[in-house]
């Protein structure tokens, strides 16, 4: 399935009798470098300034950079022969990937290159928070010798929390148990089978985890729903004088719940290597705190962590000037003109459709993704809506960010089986989506299709239930019981929030039985309002399908 979905990139041009020009914009290894030379004429332009690199940036066919080089849509216009930006790092924020892509330029990244340095760092600083290190060094090269005041603990048998198991919580979860620690995780994004093989032990809530564990280390990407999630409920929920570690993303952790829970006791340490705002020199636990420990960002500051990122990317971007196959491509992959005219319109119905199943299916762990093509788009090449599935299911529940490449890949490594069916007759409809999830021995299907000239998309079907609804960017699935009164009731409480309701549509077995409501919203809805529906109305899931496109 991943080479599959990997993109067949641009070849050379055939016409061109020299060798193809890449540029080398910022430090990279000399492995990287060398790979290059090997195959083109490379110039190093470290030392460029904005102007000159504006003024020769069309010269070259491939570029590449790491985070000072800013590859703006002005950039890339300028850029005429540029058919590759290989970025040596994770992140491809400083590249105008929209722009590149309507240029058909290929962007690729190296999103595997520090998944090691993360890891070793999260177990340095489990191991100095555990061994008071860096106050031990301090005292002593102070000229004291004060033994008593560092007394640690030891990890053996003692438990770790993972929240947060992809790939490198799953690289921690490995070394902590070479320490013959209790590894517990909790990531409902992961098979039962992948936590078997690792040996680690899948609780059952996030709550779980809090209480039974003596360490807690975060690996969640950041997102509205991960932001702050360890704040002042989760501290009282955990054991007390737990340690926390923060080697992700700055904003995962409530800094002032942090410090009020370590100025009580609750927090018995903590380790920080990232921060909501950086470069940062002052902050409220960088004095005072002798059992806080900080770093400045240095998950991934390792030199082979620079030379693999260097590596990797002068191979995609060999990759794209050669023919081969570009692994790690964070836009679109190429597909024939023909079938995107038919099955372009239906990207976006397949990414919703898959974050919605996902949503609905949430709470247990998910062992397989099934993708159904019905009717006439069965007749095409139908994996890149399959990717397209994938990466609606896994956006926003992973460390790194999905895309229609790499999607496969991250499912994979979370255990989770891919399957795709095509069948050429859909009844009722001309063409027909329909996304499975399976997850704790149970099934969420969804299913959706394009209406009108412009195939907008619409969901159809939800758990065997027909219903038709515009997939707009707040979706709400909830069943109820179906009584007198319900849809008035759900209308008053979004009413008293002053949340719009744009569209919305019921449907049931048999009367008096259970009912599913489907409805969009014009903006989130309150965690009042949440509560309230939840508590009063029906079981509710309140679902953001405006970033499930997003790639």
């Amino acid at each position: 399935m991943g080479a599959e979905a990997a993109i067949a990139s641009q070849s050379a041009r055939a016409s061109a009798p020299e060798r193809l020009r890449v540029l080398v914009k910022e430090k990279i290894g000399d492995s990287g470098v060398e790979l290059l030379r090997a195959h083109f004429d490379v110039e190093i332009g470290v030392d460029w300034s904005e102007e000159e690199l504006a003024e020769r940036i069309g010269e070259f066919h491939g570029i590449v950079i790491r985070s000072a080089t800013k590859m703006t849509s002005e950039l890339i216009e300028r850029a005429s022969a540029l058919r590759v930006i290989g970025r040596a790092g994770v992140g491809v924020d400083n590249v105008d990937v929209d722009a590149a892509t309507k240029r058909g330029i290929v962007v690729a990244n190296a999103p595997q290159s520090n998944v090691v340095t993360a890891a070793e760092h999260t177990m340095a600083l489990l191991l100095a928070l555990a061994r008071n290190i860096p106050q031990a060094h301090a005292s002593l090269t102070s000229g004291k010798w004060e033994r008593s005041n560092f007394s640690g603990v030891e990890l053996y048998e003692k438990t770790l929390g993972v929240l947060g198991f992809g790939r490198i919580g799953q690289l921690v979860a490995h070394r902590a148990r070479a320490f013959e620690m209790r590894v517990l995780a909790f990531d409902p994004f992961v098979s039962a089978e992948r936590y078997r093989e690792l040996g680690v032990e899948k609780v059952a809530s996030v709550d779980a985890l809090y209480e039974l564990s003596d360490f807690i280390t975060v690996h969640l990407p950041k997102t509205p729903e991960t932001e702050g999630v360890l704040g002042a409920d989760a501290f009282a929920k955990m054991r007390d004088g737990v340690r926390i570690l923060n080697v992700a993303r700055g904003g995962l952790i409530d800094e002032a719940a942090l410090k009020d829970a370590l100025d009580s006791g609750k927090v018995g340490g903590a380790a920080l290597d990232v921060f909501p705002s950086e470069p940062i020199t002052e902050h409220p636990l960088f004095e005072g705190y002798a059992n806080v420990i900080v770093t400045p960002h240095l998950g991934a500051s390792t030199a082979e962590a620079t030379d693999r990122a260097g590596y990797q990317s002068a191979e995609q971007v060999v990759a794209a000037l050669t023919g081969g196959v570009v692994s790690t491509a964070v836009n679109i992959p190429s597909i024939g003109a023909e079938d995107m005219e038919v099955l372009g319109p239906f990207l976006p119905l397949a990414t919703q459709l898959g974050h919605l199943a996902m949503a609905l299916a949430e709470g247990s762990s998910v062992e397989r993704i099934e993708a159904a093509f019905l009717g006439r788009i069965a007749d095409f090449d139908t994996r890149l809506l399959t990717l397209a599935v994938i990466r609606g299911a896994l956006q926003g529940r992973t460390e790194e960010q999905v895309n229609l490449v790499n999607a496969p890949t991250m499912a994979e490594e979370r255990g989770i089986i891919v399957e795709e069916k095509s069948v050429s007759e859909a009844q009722d409809f001309h063409e027909l989506i329909r996304v499975s999830v399976v997850s704790g021995g149970e099934r969420v299907a969804v299913a959706g299709t394009g209406i009108g000239p412009s195939r907008v998309p619409h969901l159809v079907e939800v758990q065997g239930r027909r219903l038709t609804i515009e997939l707009e960017p707040f979706v709400t699935v909830f069943r109820y019981a179906d009584v007198p009164g319900m849809i008035g009731r759900v209308g008053t409480l979004f009413g008293e929030a002053g949340v719009n309701i744009a569209n919305m549509t019921v449907s049931r077995t048999r009367r008096g039985g259970k009912a599913l409501m489907a409805l969009s919203i014009d903006q989130p809805a309150p965690p009042e309002v949440v509560e309230r529906l939840s508590r009063e109305v029906a079981d509710a899931r309140f679902i953001s399908l405006g970033s499930a496109t997003e790639s």
